[in-house]
């Protein structure tokens, strides 16, 4: 029996958090897992090496490969180095901590853009990390060029909650107060990485989110060749929700979230929709705009019994593996 491809979407904690998931079905399923990661993050760590260093911006992409980290004990330490981030330098005495040029930045972010600079090629980088990290699947950019990310947003400034500007940086976009009337990259036409464009079109699922709508699951669609590619693959695709709604997606409804999708690629066809049932709140408007893009929606409990709004990688895993299962 062949494998079932998938190639997930996303970035940051949301992309970890499927990929997690996906990570538990795959010895039932016998899954191929490829994810693709966006390289507009210009904050923090990332953010700073990308100023410094050039080149494409590692935190999401090393979320990533520590999320699909084998199991044996050495390569959970590996992952754990990985995450490990300096922190200020500790001083004796009563003075406060010392900042140092290290402070803030995560290992693996100095592996992977050392990687990148030693072998001159993103994807070959990402191929090594894998390796010294024993990952179960592989981990693409959706471009090996670093991207910006513009928003039209309204109320952006406090004190004129009408008027219209523009918000640079994918930063700067995920923690804005205002409401997000448009998205746009820059470039506007940035190359797909040629290795994500061959998964897509071998893929038997595509997945979206979880993840912020507008900085980590939208810049996929506005890549015109991925956008592209994702319309015309053959694969299923599935888009799981969001368990609460973020800054950038301040008073978008659940149902808001898809109608997005619908907006910035139209041709865009969804055969499931997965939600938690507690978040979703009242089905009947998120069935609507599911059926709107072609999908039945699929209600489940994949949220931790916490109350925070994370998924719980075992529910999650348990909710996928009978529509994955499905491609057979």
């Amino acid at each position: 029996m062949t494998a079932i491809r998938v190639v997930a979407f996303g970035g940051g904690h949301g992309l970890s958090a499927s990929l997690r998931a996906l990570r538990r079905c795959a010895p039932e399923l016998d899954l191929d897992l490829t994810a693709v990661v966006t390289v507009g993050d210009d904050g923090g760590s990332s953010g700073r090496l990308r100023a410094e260093r050039g080149g494409l911006p590692p935190g999401d992409l090393r979320q990533a490969l520590v999320a699909l980290a084998g199991d044996h004990p050495a390569t959970q330490r590996s992952a754990g180095l990985f995450q490990h981030r300096f922190a200020a330098v500790p001083t004796t005495g009563d003075r406060a901590a010392t900042a140092s040029g290290l402070t803030g930045h995560a290992v693996g972010n100095l592996v992977l853009c050392g990687l990148m600079e030693l072998l001159g090629d993103p994807v070959a980088a990402l191929e090594h990390a894998g390796a010294m990290l024993g990952t179960v699947g592989r981990v693409l950019p959706m471009s090996c060029e670093p991207i910006g990310i513009e928003a039209r947003v309204r109320g952006a400034d406090r004190g004129r909650p009408t008027e219209v500007s523009i918000v640079s940086g994918q930063h700067q976009v995920a923690v804005t107060t205002g409401r997000v009337e448009s998205l746009r990259l820059n470039p506007e036409a940035p190359a797909a990485c040629p290795e994500t464009l061959a998964a897509i079109g071998a893929a038997d699922w595509l997945l979206f989110g979880p993840g912020s709508w507008y900085t980590s699951v939208l810049p996929h669609l506005l890549v015109p060749e991925l956008a592209a590619a994702i319309v015309a693959s053959p694969a299923r695709r599935l888009v799981t929700l969001n368990l609460a709604a973020e800054k950038e997606t301040f008073g978008l409804s659940v149902a808001d979230h898809l109608a997005e999708l619908r907006w910035y690629l139209p041709k865009l066809q969804v055969d499931c929709v997965l939600g938690d049932l507690k978040a979703v709140g009242d089905p009947d408007p998120v069935e609507r705009a599911a059926e709107s893009l072609g999908a039945r929606l699929i209600l489940a409990p994949v949220a931790v019994n916490d109350g925070t709004p994370c998924h719980d990688s075992v529910a999650l895993a348990a909710a996928l593996v009978p529509v994955l299962g499905a491609a057979r």
